[in-house]
C-alpha cells in the first residue's frame, strides 16, 4: 500500500445498501414474531406492539394513561418491586403510546431474558392500576402541562395538528386538564382488558438471540388470549379547520414566535411519497437544505428550521417547523414561500441534487447500524402494511429521481394556498 496516494473518494449514492431480512414465526395464539439475529454484543430487544393507541379510546387520554401505568403494580408486585426487579438484571422496560399502537419494550442482556419474561407476562395479565398511582400520574401530568402551556413551541405543535385533522381525530387531539381530571380506574381497567389482555399484538425481536427464542416467547405468552391477524381501525373523520392563517398570543413577554406551516399529505402507500421524501430533504429536511441556508445562514432569523413528513399510519402531513424572533416571524414565513416558488419554477442543478442523494443514502446507512435499527426499519414496514420491497423502492428513488420529477412534485404539493399557517408568540 502506497500511503502517499489518497484512497479514492466514493459517493454514498454508489453504495449498494441491503436490509438484513427478518425471520418470522407465529406463536400458538396467532401472534406474529419478527426477529433479526445480528450484532456482536450479548444484548436483546423485545418489543410487544399492541393495537391500543388513542385511535381506540372512547375517552380522551385513556390509552396513554393505561400504557404508562402498566408498570404501576400487579396483585403480586408493587411499582417499586417491578422497577427493582428490572434494575437487578440491568435491564430497561419502557412503554410508549402512539396513535394506532402502544408498545412495551424490553432491553436486556440475552442471558437474562428467561428471568424477565415472567414479569412481562404478569404485566399483561395482572396489572391492577392502583388508585394512588393514578392520582400521582394525574398530579405529575397536570404540573407538566401547566409548565408546557407556557412554551410557545408546545402550544404551536398542539394547535397545528388540531387545524389539520380536527380535535376529535386521534392525530389532532391533545391533553387537557379536564381530561386528566376525568380519568378513572374503571376506564383504565376496561381499556386494559380489551386491548392488552385480549387485544391484538405483534412482536419485534432483535439482537444476539438465543437459539430457543421462539420457544421462550411461546412459553411466556403463547397461551394468552392475545391475537394476531388483521386490525380494524375505528372510523375517525378528518375535520380540518376552515381558516388557514392563525396568529396566537401565548406569552405577552415572549421574544420568539413558534412558526408551523403545514398541509395534509397522503401516507406511505401513495406513489408520490418516495419522491416527496427527496423533495423534502432538498427543501428543509437536513442542515444543508434550502430553508436552512436561506433563513438561518443568510438571513439569521432562526437557529434552525426543518420540514418533514409526519410519521402516521393512515394519513400524513407536510410540516415546516421553526422558532424565530417575533419581529421577523412574518418575514420568515415569506422566505419559506419564496423557497417553495423556486422549487416550482426552477430545476434543481445536479450538484445540489447529488448532495441530497448522498445525504439520504448516508442517513439510511446510519439507520442500518446494528440490529435494533434494522428491526426498527422492519417494524415501520410491517405496521404500515407495506411490501418487503418498500426499502429498495426508496433507495431506487433516491438514486434515480430526476430534477423534472422534483419540479412536478413541487408544483403539486408546495402551493402556499394549501398550507395552514400558525405563529404563536
Amino acid at each position: 500500500m502506497n500511503r502517499k496516494i489518497a484512497p479514492p473518494i466514493k459517493d454514498a449514492v454508489e453504495f449498494d445498501l441491503k436490509l438484513k431480512p427478518y425471520d418470522k414465526y407465529v406463536l400458538r395464539n396467532g401472534v406474529e414474531l419478527y426477529a433479526v439475529n445480528a450484532g456482536a454484543e450479548e444484548v436483546i430487544q423485545v418489543e410487544w406492539v399492541f393495537f391500543a393507541g388513542n385511535s381506540f379510546e372512547k375517552k380522551h387520554m385513556v390509552a396513554s394513561a393505561t400504557n404508562f401505568l402498566l408498570k404501576s403494580g400487579t396483585s403480586q408486585k408493587s411499582a417499586f418491586a417491578i422497577n427493582e426487579l428490572v434494575d437487578y438484571y440491568g435491564a430497561s422496560l419502557a412503554r410508549t403510546c402512539y396513535n394506532e399502537t402502544a408498545s412495551i419494550t424490553l432491553h436486556s442482556l440475552t442471558k437474562h431474558l428467561p428471568k424477565l419474561l415472567p414479569l412481562i407476562r404478569e404485566l399483561l395479565t395482572d396489572a391492577i392500576f392502583p388508585e394512588e398511582e393514578i392520582l400521582l400520574f394525574q398530579q405529575n401530568n397536570r404540573q407538566r402541562l401547566e409548565v408546557n402551556l407556557k412554551k410557545n413551541d408546545f402550544v404551536a405543535n398542539r394547535l397545528i395538528d388540531e387545524y389539520l385533522y380536527g380535535f376529535e381525530h386521534p392525530y389532532g387531539t391533545y391533553s387537557r386538564f379536564e381530561d386528566l381530571a376525568g380519568l378513572t380506574r374503571e376506564d383504565l381497567v376496561d381499556f386494559y382488558n380489551q386491548y392488552y389482555r385480549n387485544g391484538k399484538c405483534i412482536l419485534f425481536v432483535a439482537g444476539k438471540l438465543p437459539p430457543n427464542i421462539m420457544e421462550l416467547l411461546d412459553a411466556a405468552i403463547g397461551d394468552l388470549p392475545i391475537q394476531g391477524g388483521a386490525v380494524e381501525y375505528p372510523a375517525h373523520p378528518i375535520l380540518p379547520a376552515g381558516e388557514k392563517k392563525y396568529r396566537i398570543s401565548n406569552d405577552p413577554n415572549g421574544v420568539q414566535g413558534a412558526i408551523r406551516i403545514a398541509r395534509d399529505f397522503p401516507n406511505r402507500h401513495h406513489p408520490d411519497f418516495f419522491g416527496a421524501q427527496v423533495l423534502n430533504a432538498l427543501f428543509g429536511g437536513f442542515f444543508g437544505s434550502r430553508l436552512m441556508n436561506n433563513i438561518r445562514e443568510d438571513k439569521g432569523y432562526t437557529y434552525g428550521i426543518y420540514s418533514y413528513l409526519q410519521n402516521h399510519l393512515q394519513r400524513s402531513a407536510w410540516m415546516i417547523s421553526t422558532e424565530a424572533g417575533k419581529e421577523v416571524s412574518e418575514a420568515t414565513i415569506e422566505e419559506v414561500y419564496k423557497e417553495m416558488a423556486l422549487l416550482r419554477e426552477e430545476l434543481v442543478d445536479e450538484e445540489e441534487l447529488l448532495l441530497v442523494r448522498n445525504y439520504l443514502m448516508g442517513s439510511t446507512l446510519g439507520d442500518l447500524d446494528g440490529p435494533f435499527h434494522i428491526i426498527g426499519r422492519w417494524k415501520n414496514i410491517v405496521l404500515n402494511g407495506l411490501s418487503e420491497d418498500y426499502f429498495y423502492q426508496s433507495i431506487r428513488t433516491i438514486k434515480t429521481i430526476q430534477p423534472e420529477e422534483l419540479q412536478q412534485l413541487a408544483k403539486k404539493y408546495l402551493q402556499p394556498e394549501d398550507f395552514y399557517e400558525l405563529v404563536v408568540v
